[in-house]
């Protein structure tokens, strides 16, 4: 198996375990960000770094942050579900927008990261959209 998150051949020490759960693949922008993910000793899947997300006024778009290879990846017969684990910033609900999109369109399931208020928090100093995003997300 190749290994997308730092070089083309080389497989890392995550994807080379084979306790990993192969049909989860989850999308991350930086390996900053998967390794958040892993300290949280929650998630047992694979994953794939962008190295970037989707910035149209900065000349970035899906080719830059290797989509095509993470629709060969996700439609390889392997993967059940891409998990979109992007930052919640104006470009990456663009890049999960688009990349959710283009892998439906392939038949694959999609899910995204939950968001709303955190735990421990007070409703008044909790930011509006914050609030309106779990009321919409609510379950």
């Amino acid at each position: 198996m190749r290994c997308h998150t730092f070089s083309e051949t080389a497989s890392c020490a995550t994807c080379s375990d084979a306790s990993r759960d192969a049909r989860l693949l989850c999308v991350v922008e930086t390996p900053a960000d998967q390794a958040a993910l892993e300290r949280t000793a929650s998630y047992r899947g694979l994953y794939f770094v962008l190295m970037g997300r989707i910035s149209p006024l900065d000349g970035i778009g899906t080719r830059e942050i290797g989509a095509e290879r993470l629709l060969e990846r996700a439609g390889d017969g392997t993967v059940e579900e891409v998990i979109l684990a992007l930052n919640f910033t104006a470009e990456g609900e663009a890049t999960a927008h688009v990349l959710a999109e283009a892998l439906r369109a392939r038949g694959v399931r999609v899910t995204r990261l939950a968001r709303g208020v955190p735990a421990g928090s007070e409703l008044e100093y909790v930011d509006l959209s914050t609030i309106a995003h779990a009321l919409v997300d609510r379950r």
